[in-house]
């Protein structure tokens, strides 16, 4: 039985795109079903599939893990050959390290500058605390290619978990016009080159649920073509 990935719109969730890039780049086949967020009977048919009513869930028979993390780390067990983590156990270690500290952090970031993957590209003004997360990532990613980065073009050399984790991340860096620095950039373009993030780009670009909270430019939506 294949795994069965339940994920919010692809426009707006971050936290669905996480597992979704990871199981897409490694190959691991699957299948989706996409239910809108903050969507009249959304939160009744998340329930269904798991008790925190949330998105993203994965469901392997009998098995359901929900939460980004706990997905990417069980896929990471099922499917060892798949590299999710480093073989290193000190690259590993820092891997799971910045993996959680996304999870549990960069609030600021999260709240002004959600991820719209249709809105055009247009520069915002960022508040102090956001500026302070943006700097701590762009010196976060740079360490991670010089000590990690030799054997690829991401954080830790080929594509991983922890690279998944941060894909909403280079998503809002792009959509916002943030500036980072050279090897940061450089990241973001190895990571937005893959064909499973065009995969998804191009199926966010063409749904039609619209979310207020999400949008900053609100009352007007911009979207890409549009």
């Amino acid at each position: 039985m294949a795994l069965h990935l339940t994920i919010g719109n692809k426009n707006y969730s971050s936290w669905s795109f996480r597992p979704w890039i990871a199981l897409k780049v490694a190959g691991i086949p699957f299948e989706e079903t996409v239910i809108p967020i903050h969507y009249p009977g959304s939160k009744d048919q998340f329930l269904a599939r798991s008790p925190a009513g949330k998105v993203p869930i994965l469901q392997d028979g009998d098995v359901t893990v929900w939460e980004s993390l706990a997905i990417l780390e069980y896929v990471a067990e099922k499917f060892p050959d798949a590299g999710l983590w480093p073989r290193d156990a000190a690259a590993r270690a820092h891997a799971r390290a910045i993996a959680n500290e996304m999870h549990a952090g960069f609030v600021p970031l999260r709240a002004q500058c959600p991820m719209n993957m249709w809105r055009p590209v247009k520069k915002l003004e960022l508040s102090a605390e956001t500026a302070a997360n943006v700097a701590r990532i762009d010196a976060m990613w740079s360490d991670c290619r010089a000590r990690f980065g030799s054997g690829g073009p991401f954080l830790f050399g080929r594509f991983g978990a922890a690279d998944a984790m941060y894909a909403p991340v280079v998503s809002r860096f792009h959509t916002y016009g943030i500036d980072v620095g050279p090897v940061s950039a450089t990241y973001m373009q190895a990571l937005m080159a893959l064909p499973a993030w065009q995969e998804w780009y191009a199926a966010a670009l063409k749904e039609e649920w619209v979310l207020e909270e999400d949008e900053v430019d609100w009352p007007t939506v911009l979207r890409v073509g549009r």
